[in-house]
């Protein structure tokens, strides 16, 4: 059962950045890609780093594969997956996330 939760209007978030926001008690890292709209959400946890900092990351692409780079450490971690591209055995949950009438929502139930 998904339980959709508003996070923000899409214009609130710059294209190629992330917001970080609370659903369902856990914090979950929003990003929006341009030029296309494309939206992604992840765990906002860098298992590297042990901090809730990857909304905060850089947005762009490894290889054609939409990513964020952590800002501390500088992971690389697929956003459609948050599968880690510099290492695969390690990973960030990622959530389902939808745009509906210009809002975000994310489904963050387990």
């Amino acid at each position: 059962m998904s339980a959709w939760q508003d996070v923000c209007a899409l214009t609130e978030i710059t294209p190629d950045t992330g917001v970080c926001a609370l659903v369902d008690g856990k914090q979950v890292a929003v990003f929006r890609t341009g030029p296309d709209d494309g939206v992604y959400a992840l765990s906002n946890f860098d298992p590297f780093s042990k901090a809730f900092v990857l909304s905060r990351g850089i947005v762009g692409d490894k290889g054609g594969v939409p990513k964020v780079a952590s800002p501390l450490f500088k992971q690389n971690f697929a956003l459609a997956t948050g599968v880690c591209l510099d290492d695969v055995a390690v990973s960030v949950r990622s959530y389902p996330v939808r745009v509906r009438q210009g809002r975000v929502e994310v489904d963050a139930t387990e």
